[in-house]
């Protein structure tokens, strides 16, 4: 947590006044105290605050550093800057548009002596209209009556208007907006007032809690097939919600959001629970869907003991610690040790450049597990060995702050390189950690949930849009047609997950296709 800034009073024509003394006499001691609290304060101020934990940011890298690395000023810049261009626009709308006077094979109108013939890549243009996130359409049907036997006569409504006011598509945007991009009821209310339509939060709130319970079944088999992953990163936030109702014999106070992220074979699956238990003990209600005839799961979370789930006898998983917040210990006393905080992070940089070596070559974890045991152990033993040293040889107090990071590495040391004995396992829990960042909006914009109702709706959303995110997967047209196949949902929940829902679009028969 940022620390709180030190309020001084200014006032300049006491400063001028002290200035102009300072001429003619040595300054007072109440007058130098003035003076050096007033520098200090506009030094504070023209600081710039540090937003990145990277070693160059944290500490400054001396010549001829002993881990240090040469940089490349002609370093291409990362991807994502620049302009976008047409393929990355899979949401819009596609025209082909064809040539008004020419087809393949006509003669050349310039030279009158070749053919034209189609090039392989047309000429694209890509143009982007404002619209509103919820849009209206008002029908107006004549209707006729009879002047002798009063029969009245209405127009036939036009072709897909559907019987319900909402369709699959507005409860689709309304969730997007809430859970996924973090819009509160009351503040899309607002902006669809200012269009012209009308959209009151607690009829938000209905439509979403609608379609909640239609969807449902996606949630419980993302739950069900999170539980046989090869690797499973948890952790929580803190969260709030008004109406809780909790047992007379629970003493707990807190209210959480776990996240889980459940990892398998490339194929990631992001989860939510909201209420008073810890991440630890949600993940063990999700392992408890796993199939017997899997080997153990790895688990990677931070040193946190509720985050560690207890098991039924005969269930085992292989623990694996966060080594960034391992790493961040000593960022954190970075400033008052920055030669020993300087050598254990430039030593941690050279392991993350192995492990990104990996995944940019596209090794499997078997091969990974052979490159960290070949280049990263011996680093990782050589840091054991320095850490060790500086305590047994009395070079750091145990109780400073690079103590305390120094004693926080050494005591997880074991889960904290599960990298080096286990393919697969990774280096740290940032995964879920992003994850998290949903709920985190959710509860900065929003502030709470009124009940544990709405938490359960909420967790539902982001676990879905957020499995959306993590496979690639346009999230708004999956809620779409989540609803719009509600009853072959129903049916065979795995075959609408995410990563194989379009799959099963293409199919041309259904399970109850020819009832609907």
């Amino acid at each position: 947590m940022r620390a709180a800034r030190r309020r001084i009073d200014v006032n300049l024509e006491e400063l001028d006044r002290v200035l102009d003394g300072a001429r003619e006499a040595p300054l007072s001691e109440s007058d130098h105290g003035k003076l050096k609290d007033t520098l200090h304060a506009l030094a504070a101020m023209l600081v710039r605050q540090r937003n990145t934990e990277k070693t160059s940011e944290v500490v400054e890298k001396p010549e001829g550093s002993e881990t240090g690395q040469q940089v490349d000023d002609n370093t291409p810049p990362p991807p994502g800057h620049g302009r976008n261009g047409a393929e990355a626009f899979g949401g819009a709308r596609r025209v082909d548009i064809k040539h008004q006077k020419l087809s393949h094979g006509d003669r050349c109108p310039e030279c009158g002596k070749g053919n034209v013939y189609g090039q392989k890549e047309p000429k694209v243009l890509v143009r982007i209209v404002g619209q509103a996130p919820l849009a209206a359409t008002v029908y107006s049907l004549e209707r006729l009556r009879c002047g002798a036997c009063g029969q009245v006569f209405t127009a036939q409504e036009p072709e897909g208007v559907g019987p319900e006011k909402y369709d699959e598509t507005a409860a689709a945007m309304i969730a997007q907006l809430k859970y996924g991009a973090g819009t509160p009821f009351y503040r899309l209310e607002q902006l669809e007032s200012q269009l012209g339509i009308p959209l009151p939060a607690a009829t938000q709130w209905e439509i979403v809690e609608e379609e909640a319970q239609v969807i449902k079944p996606a949630r419980d088999e993302l739950i069900r097939q999170a539980g046989q992953g090869t690797v499973v990163h948890n952790d929580d936030t803190g969260m709030r919600v008004l109406m809780l109702k909790r047992d007379p014999k629970d003493e707990r106070t807190g209210v959480f959001t776990s996240g889980i992220v459940s990892v398998d074979q490339g194929r990631k699956i992001a989860l939510y629970f909201t209420g008073g238990r810890h991440a630890g003990e949600n993940l063990a209600e999700v392992l408890k869907q796993r199939s017997a005839e899997l080997p153990s799961p790895i688990q990677m979370c931070d040193a946190l003991s509720r985050n560690v789930p207890k098991l039924p006898a005969g269930v085992e998983i292989l623990l694996a610690n966060c080594l960034a917040h391992g790493r961040r210990q000593f960022v954190e006393v970075a400033e008052n040790f920055p030669n020993e905080c300087r050598y254990v992070l430039e030593l941690l940089g050279q392991v993350y450049g192995h492990d990104a070596e990996a995944r940019e070559l596209g090794l499997t974890p078997d091969e990974r597990l052979r490159l960290h045991q070949q280049r990263s152990r011996p680093v990782m033993d050589k840091l054991h060995a320095w850490l060790e040293a500086q305590l047994a040889e009395h070079k750091t107090e145990p109780n400073s702050g690079l103590g305390h990071a120094i004693s926080y590495l050494l005591r997880h040391w074991h889960p904290l390189t599960l990298f080096l004995r286990k393919a697969a396992a990774p280096l740290d829990n940032n995964i879920v950690e992003r994850s998290l960042k949903r709920a985190v909006l959710h509860r900065k914009n929003a502030l709470f949930y009124r009940t544990l109702n709405g938490a359960q709706v909420g967790d539902l959303f982001m676990s879905l849009i957020h499995t959306c995110q993590l496979c690639g997967v346009n999230s708004f047209d999956y809620l779409v047609e989540l609803q719009r196949h509600a009853r072959e949902l129903a049916a065979c929940p795995a075959e609408w997950m995410p990563w194989n829902y379009r799959e099963t679009l293409a199919r041309s028969v259904l399970p109850y296709s020819a009832e609907l």
